[in-house]
């Protein structure tokens, strides 16, 4: 099995080559930097087409992330790569299975009730590039017949955003967090992994992958807090004051997509991926076991 996986070299796409590898399979390690097992494929996702070696599969993690202002050079660069590099990975792969890991940013944020499927409208209301990318990416994969998996805050050791951020946002012993507390998704990126390597057998589509159960905010604040040795008071801020304040400037490092990932219950369905075998076996307490790095 020859397993082509974009994006090597970051968070996920490193965790997907390393579990490929240790499947047995030949890993080819597509994008700018060599990824930490197999060969190397040079791409450019923003210009260009990739070789993919006459890989059998291919599991596409290479993205433009972050959430950047409107009409930044950083937000144009999110289209390049996320849209127009898929559509040139999509022509290249031709003839291969293909796995696009997108992201349940793609879902339109706007007030509904119960845990979100893979039926929630993508067509409308994000709040960064980065959503509003990956959703526009994801029509032409689909109508490729690629399988589409759409994790939530994915976490792991080697985390480059998630936990630093929070860690981040800790100011003179106090966490400021907008709303009360609510239910999350997340995805822990081994669950991911296993994800992308057995959706090459899945049938064409959309798919939620998360962890067994979703966790409540603030329990999930605290032990990540405990673990990397923090000590910090919890203080819930109403939603509409944070994101008021976020949108007048007066904090700095915080975005409105980001109070709405925190202040926004969101729990995503996965039982249309359970159907398929997805099986989500880590969990939050088994990472911060571990010793989180």
């Amino acid at each position: 099995m020859r397993i082509a996986v974009t994006g090597a070299s970051g968070f996920c796409g490193a965790a997907v080559a390393r579990a490929a590898a240790a499947s047995g399979a030949e890993v080819l390690c597509v994008g700018r930097r060599p990824g930490p097992v197999g060969r190397h494929l040079p791409w450019d996702a923003a210009g260009e087409r990739p070789d993919l070696g006459g890989a059998d599969l291919v599991v596409h993690c290479a993205a433009a992330v972050g959430d950047h202002p409107r009409g930044s050079a950083a937000e144009a660069e999110q289209y390049a790569v996320n849209l127009h590099g898929t559509e040139r990975l999509l022509e290249a792969a031709r003839g291969a299975r293909v796995v696009l890991v997108s992201s349940a940013s793609v879902y339109d944020p706007r007030p509904r009730s119960g845990p979100i499927t893979e039926a929630h409208p993508t067509a409308g209301g994000h709040l960064n590039g980065y959503g509003h990318s990956k959703a526009l990416a994801e029509r032409p994969a689909l109508a490729a017949g690629a399988v589409v998996l759409r994790p939530r805050a994915v976490y792991g050791g080697g985390d480059p955003h998630l936990v630093p951020r929070l860690l981040a946002r800790v100011r003179r012993g106090v966490l400021a967090l907008p709303g009360p507390d609510v239910a999350l998704s997340l995805t822990a990126v081994e669950n991911l992994a296993r994800a992308c390597l057995a959706a090459g057998d899945w049938p064409p589509g959309a798919y939620n992958i998360a962890d067994a159960e979703p966790y409540r905010r603030d329990a999930v604040v605290a032990q990540v807090l405990r673990a990397h040795g923090v000590r910090a008071r919890l203080v819930h801020v109403p939603a509409a004051v944070a994101g008021a304040a976020v949108r007048a400037g007066l904090v700095r490092g915080l975005t409105p997509y980001a109070v709405d990932q925190l202040a926004r219950s969101v729990v995503l369905d996965t039982g249309k991926a359970r159907a398929q075998g997805y099986r989500a076996e880590a969990d939050l307490a088994g990472y911060l076991r571990s010793g989180p790095g």
